[in-house]
Formats: C-alpha cells, sequence, structure tokens
C-alpha cells in the first residue's frame, strides 16, 4: 500500500504584511519571533554552528525527527520558507496537549513553514523514500534504544535520504567508564556505540563536533541526564550545584549515507 503523508499546513502566512520567512541562517537564529526561553538555551545549544556543521542549505528538503518543544522549528520553518522543505516526523507523544502543540499554539504563523507526518512502532513511513538531503534528529538516540527500536528508525531514515545525503544527530554523551546500558535508560550513549550503531546502518560517519561539549558533566547523576538543566529532575534539591554544572555534555555527528 502506498504511504499517505498528511500534511498539517502548507499555505504561506502573512506576518506583518510580508510572508514569514528568513532566508538567512543567522537572521533565523536572530529573530525576534523566537521564545525567550528557546534564545536563553542558545548559549549551550549553539544552534548557529550546529545547523551549519551539518551543512543546511536554504533550498534541502530537510525532516527533523521528534521536535520536542519546537527548538529547532521556530528557526527551520522560516529559514526553509521560500526555497526549501521542511517535514516534522512526529512521534506518538506529540499529540494535543504536547509541549510541540502548546508552542505552536502561541505561534499560529509558523504552521504555513512546515508539514507533518505521523508515525509510531510499527509505522515508519514518514517520507517518501529517497526525498531528504538531510534528516535531523536532536537528543532522541537515546530514546529510540529505550524504546528498543532505535535499528528500525535508523533504517527509515536511511530510506528517506537521497543517496549521499546527511543524517545529523546530537544526544547526550556517556562516559567510557562503564559498559553502555543498550537501552540508554539514564540519557546517555557513549559517542563510539553511537557511531557504531549508526555506521551499522549504512552510514558513514563524515564529521564530529564539540561545539556542545561540557566536560563538568560526569554522566552518573542520581536521575540521570535529567538531573541536570534544564529538567532539573530533582527540583530544588541540590538546584545550585546542578545548574553549576550546565546541561549535559552533548556530542554532535554528521553521517553520510551510503549504499548498502
Amino acid at each position: 500500500m502506498k504511504a499517505v503523508y498528511p500534511v498539517l499546513c502548507a499555505v504561506s502566512v502573512m506576518v506583518s504584511g510580508s510572508a514569514l520567512a528568513a532566508p538567512d541562517l543567522s537572521q533565523a537564529v536572530q529573530s525576534s519571533g523566537r521564545d525567550a526561553r528557546f534564545v536563553a538555551r542558545d548559549v549551550v545549544r549553539h544552534p548557529l554552528e550546529e545547523l551549519q556543521f551539518f551543512d543546511l542549505r536554504p533550498d534541502a528538503n530537510v525532516v527533523e525527527i521528534w521536535p520536542g518543544g519546537g527548538y529547532w522549528t521556530q528557526i527551520l520553518g522560516p529559514y526553509l520558507h521560500d526555497r526549501g522543505a521542511y517535514t516534522l516526523a512526529l512521534g506518538p507523544e506529540d499529540k494535543a496537549g504536547s509541549a510541540f502543540s502548546k508552542m505552536l499554539a502561541t505561534h499560529p504563523a509558523l504552521e504555513g513553514t512546515f508539514k507533518t507526518t505521523q508515525f509510531d512502532g510499527g509505522h515508519l513511513d514518514f517520507a517518501p523514500a529517497g526525498s531528504a538531503d538531510l534528516v535531523l534528529t536532536f537528543r532522541n538516540l537515546h530514546n529510540w534504544m529505550e524504546a528498543g527500536n532505535a535499528p528500525q528508525m535508523l533504517a527509515a531514515i536511511h530510506r528517506v535520504l537521497k543517496p549521499g545525503g546527511i543524517f545529523g544527530v546530537e544526544d547526550h554523551r556517556g562516559h567510557t567508564d562503564a559498559p553502555q546500558d543498550p537501552r540508554a535508560e539514564d540519557g546517555y550513549v557513549r559517542q563510539s556505540y553511537a557511531i557504531a550503531l549508526i555506521e551499522k546502518a549504512g552510514f558513514r560517519l563524515v564529521g564530529t563536533s564539540e561545539i556542545n561539549a561540557n566536560p563538568k558533566d560526569t554522566a552518573n547523576w542520581p536521575k540521570g541526564v535529567w538531573t541536570l538543566p534544564p529538567t532539573f529532575a530533582l527540583k530544588e534539591k541540590d538546584h545550585a550545584k546542578y545548574a553549576a554544572i550546565g546541561e549535559g555534555d552533548n556530542f554532535v555527528l554528521k553521517f553520510q549515507k551510503i549504499d548498502r
């Protein structure tokens, strides 16, 4: 059966008389339309440098898997609006009441800058085969490992990318002083483990970046990576201590699809 790719929004949205667009990437990152809570995290997330590292172009066909609260959507939507294409592959948790839907409710103009597809554990046709120049996922590999479907997700990403297409991955880096938990229940993934897992799915590592490194993160916290900001899983307990450590130590990896 031919897969159907539902479009949430596919019309141009006008804001103050002009189309919502930011053809320059730095303009998109510096936009006054972004949430202040997202902008405050730019100092540790380095969105401009990270997207440049992934070779993002304004005419690219981009798929982002699991947009979370929409941090990247507020940048990528306006940037790709005029010349590119932007698809959000939403998981089963991205429903009414989710962090993403709440963000979108306060930024309705963004709806014209992307389309969405829905996937779950048994349906991973989130974009047509060979259609994407770039697939991005931010801090989600550990979730797929926990769910036990990382190989299936990576195979689906490989199918969606064009020959030679780029797969950009960011996640919480585990330390090498302990074996990798195959379920990554603490949210941490050893960089070497991630590389081996992704290369096994038909990708070749072509770049690494330390822009989101944090040597203060020892990856052994009581509530895993969520002990640290911005989650603060222990709430007020040792809050100042964990605030001083900062967000988790994150690897940023760039892979290229290869023929299998």
